[in-house]
């Protein structure tokens, strides 16, 4: 599973990279979502890689996601008794193992928003002009986890 951040805004960006972006569903600044690790999805984020923060996602972290900024239609914050009501997992933790592990998916929850709108990150931007590890853009690997704490 990765997760994807759009890192810029929408001045000067090239017709192919906001159709992406449109496709990605990160229509603005700091919207993350959550993808499946497929050929087309990498296909994708090489094309937005100079607009997007992305990386390979834990359970712990998707769970933080889950249960900080999960919300469900009509603006209703994601909670344990909604999960185990639709899923059958005890928990949000649980829920989150089981959709990084692929026994799950954040679709089996019906009325999940696909996107997570999260804070600018604490502390700061390095650089949104080049990428990992001078700056914030592109592929960060396990450390994306990192800055999805820091944007909670």
């Amino acid at each position: 599973m990765f997760a994807v951040v759009r890192m810029r805004g929408t001045v000067d960006v090239h017709r192919k990279i906001k159709e992406t972006l449109k496709m990605l569903r990160l229509h603005k600044k700091y919207h993350c979502v959550v993808v499946p690790d497929t050929p087309s999805y990498r296909g994708m984020l090489q094309v937005v890689k100079d607009y997007v923060a992305f990386g390979e996602i834990n359970a712990e972290t998707l769970a933080l996601l889950l249960r900080l900024r999960g919300r469900l239609t009509g603006d209703r914050k994601l909670t344990d008794e909604y999960v185990k009501e639709k899923t059958g997992y005890e928990t949000i933790e649980d829920f989150a193992k089981a959709v990084v592990e692929g026994k799950a998916s954040l679709k089996d929850l019906p009325d999940l928003k696909p996107v997570f709108r999260l804070h600018p990150p604490r502390k700061g931007i390095k650089n949104i002009k080049w990428h990992y590890p001078r700056g914030n853009l592109g592929y960060h690997g396990e450390d994306i986890n990192k800055l999805l704490y820091k944007m909670r």
